[in-house]
């Protein structure tokens, strides 16, 4: 028989800034960029008309609320990519250090004291010290935003899962390249983790954020 406190957990909890981060995955310009938009109008249309506004707010909402934002792009460590994930290499994935490609959208840049965290796999977790960076922060719930829904996103909630989190997917600050792909991405990940919109999850931090300051 499992312990009462065991039974009693829930995804459905408070959000309090102090113990909560914004993770935006891959936001950066070798994901959506001319001609990435050119080959790919549908795509181009969701982060142009949705997933870019709400990222924008949750952003802003995040720095109201004093919650941590932080990032991860995809970024070789060294000139020639030697550090990369097998699979990187396999499939010719290639972000060379400090290049144009690897940097955040203007539109979403970090502020001075915001955390960038270079990867060179699909699963933050698996190819930088992410974990180790949120545990010291203090971060038990992870808001995970940002590209592809059904790639990077996807690993990072399932991991974010089996690590310990309480991770939360907001599903109109995230896309792939067809809605058909994010919407099964949504359907396939959703048993490891809280799905919520922007708008909700933005109130939610809002209530809690009030709550935390009148109990100080």
């Amino acid at each position: 028989m499992q312990r009462p406190e065991d039974a009693g957990l829930t995804r459905e909890r408070p959000f309090d800034p102090r113990r909560t981060c914004l993770l935006l995955v891959d936001t950066q310009n070798v994901v959506w960029n001319p001609d990435v938009a050119a080959r790919l109008p549908e795509f181009d249309a969701v982060v142009r008309d949705t997933v870019l506004p709400n990222l924008k707010r949750l952003v802003a909402g995040f720095r109201a609320a004093g919650a941590e934002v932080m990032y991860t792009v995809m970024e070789n460590l060294t000139k020639d990519g030697r550090d990369r994930s097998l699979d990187y290499k396999l499939s010719n994935f290639f972000i060379a250090k400090g290049s144009w490609d690897a940097k955040v959208f203007d539109a979403l840049a970090p502020g001075e004291d915001e955390i960038v965290i270079p990867k060179t796999s699909s699963g933050v977790f698996n190819s930088t010290n992410i974990e180790y960076v949120l545990r010291n922060i203090g971060i038990d719930t992870l808001v995970v935003t940002g590209f592809l829904t059904d790639q990077c996103v996807d690993h990072t909630l399932r991991d974010a899962a089996d690590r310990g989190f309480y991770p939360v997917c907001v599903s109109d600050a995230c896309a792939t390249h067809t809605p058909d792909r994010h919407a099964a991405a949504l359907n396939a990940f959703g048993g490891y983790c809280r799905t919520l919109g922007t708008a909700e999850l933005l109130e939610h931090l809002a209530m809690s954020s009030r709550g935390a300051a009148s109990s100080d």
